[in-house]
């Protein structure tokens, strides 16, 4: 059975860990990663993509997919748990190791302040950002959310995070702190890695490889000698 008040309590205990303040200790990173998390066999297996890209030119430069078994079933509010060990798996086969990961996912915009990208931040101690296309808590000035604009995304008069119409005619994007980031540089950053797209290019390219989506495939075709094993 699992003990779902002990990994409540260690989300509390963990998220008082996570570095809300800019601490990346460089300039400028030169290579940025985007993180996607995803579920294979009816949930009985865990597949992380993730993809790493030049900066500022926002290229793919190398991509890892790691598929574990899942050892956790779906419990609201615990799903970093539940995707983790897979990310594990992806960051430690790369070559190139960036210095920022945007995560398809919260960072501290959850309800106990550790969704998977705060929690992965921890554990790689990397700057870690949250990129999610849906709201986990709090709430927002819906009426001072216009194209391009973005409001704070407050819970218990804490601000975690920012609300952000990335594209015209789609939905917000949820921002938030992972890990060793403030909440300015977190949009900040978000926005440096957009190219036309809802999502930012770490994420978008996460997600292509993941699904094996068209651009990928093409970038496969142009770059064979950068196709490696999927495990």
């Amino acid at each position: 059975m699992i003990d779902t008040a002990a990994l409540r309590a260690e989300q509390i205990e963990k998220a008082k860990a996570v570095i809300k303040q800019d601490n990346q200790g460089f300039d400028e990173p030169k290579w940025i990663a985007g993180a996607d998390v995803g579920f294979e066999q009816d949930g009985k297996i865990t597949r992380a993509a993730i993809a790493v890209l030049s900066y500022p030119s926002l290229e793919l430069v190398e991509y890892r997919v790691a598929r574990v078994p899942t050892s956790l079933p779906y419990i609201p509010g615990l799903l970093s748990f539940r995707e983790y060990p897979a990310l594990m798996a992806a960051w430690s086969q790369l070559t190139t190791v960036p210095q920022l990961v945007l995560v398809d996912g919260q960072g501290i915009a959850h309800p106990r302040r550790l969704g998977v990208a705060s929690h992965f931040g921890l554990l790689i101690d990397v700057p870690t950002i949250g990129v999610a296309k849906s709201r986990l808590c709090g709430k927002y000035d819906e009426s001072g959310l216009q194209d391009g604009a973005a409001v704070p995304l407050v819970d218990k008069d804490e601000q975690i995070g920012w609300v952000w119409n990335s594209k015209a005619r789609c939905k917000p994007l949820y921002v938030s702190v992972g890990h060793r980031v403030s909440q300015e540089s977190a949009l900040l950053w978000v926005e440096r890695c957009m190219r036309g797209y809802r999502l930012p290019e770490p994420t978008r390219w996460a997600d292509a490889i993941a699904s094996r989506r068209p651009a990928f495939v093409r970038w496969l075709a142009a770059h064979p000698e950068k196709n490696v094993d999927e495990g």
